[in-house]
């Protein structure tokens, strides 16, 4: 297995008088899709941002492999008044590092919004797109950067079936591309998803990690109901 590309060592997050993260440590190796699953108020999305740098833990240490590239996708997508076009352009035309003109980032951006089928919209105002729409969009945004693992966050929550089926055939695709094959880690409520995509699971409640097993050890039920009697009963009222 490869060396680990992020994980937290550790790590406490106290929001107010609530603690969202306790003692958390995980590492994540590259080409892994780790699933995240929980009640809503378990931490996945807290999880999710301290692996990101949005949220600063109070305790415990942020783990990245130097070089490391990341991007992170929200439930609805924080798009501007612009083309679709203009949406992927943009970011990539302010990246410094990349040092790219505008004609280039116009061109990096239809490279992007075909990918993931938009070319046809990408005069468009993004935030006029339907919902499945936009999550592409979100992910065109997000492949245009090349990063190496995509944070992910109930990224199909909002959308209706077929939307549904675009966005996590995009996901499959991007975790899997010969090219560039990227590490997903996306909090999910759709356990029909988790078990199509993930290669791992980890189960969050009350800001700990209650149980992290491989997928298909996690849909055990004997197996996961000895491992972590709170995870299997979770499973079974999801499954009910």
């Amino acid at each position: 297995m490869s060396a680990a590309q992020i994980g937290l060592d550790a790590v406490s997050v106290q929001l107010g008088s609530q603690a969202a993260l306790k003692s958390v440590s995980l590492r994540i190796e590259a080409g892994e899709r780790v699933a995240l699953v929980g009640a809503n108020g378990s931490g996945k999305s807290t999880l999710l941002r301290t692996l990101h740098g949005l949220v600063l833990p109070s305790q415990g240490q942020v783990l990245q492999v130097p070089g490391v590239r990341q991007a992170m996708l929200f439930q609805r997508p924080h798009l501007l008044r612009l083309s679709a076009l203009n949406n992927v352009a943009l970011g990539l035309w302010l990246d410094r590092a990349r040092g790219l003109s505008w004609a280039a980032a116009k061109a990096l951006a239809q490279q992007a919004l075909e990918r993931v089928g938009l070319l046809s919209v990408e005069q468009q105002n993004g935030r006029q797109l339907s919902g499945g729409q936009q999550q592409r969009l979100a992910l065109a945004r997000a492949w245009a950067r090349q990063p190496d693992v995509l944070l992910l966050d109930e990224p199909t929550a909002s959308l209706d079936p077929h939307a549904k089926r675009e966005v996590e055939a995009l996901m499959a695709e991007f975790a899997c591309a010969p090219e560039r094959p990227l590490t997903l880690v996306w909090a999910s409520h759709n356990l029909g998803q988790v078990k199509r995509l993930a290669t791992r699971v980890i189960y969050l409640e009350f800001g700990q990690v209650m149980a992290d097993l491989p997928v298909a050890d996690f849909f055990n039920p004997e197996l996961l109901a000895e491992c972590s009697p709170a995870a299997h009963a979770f499973v079974q009222g999801e499954l009910s």
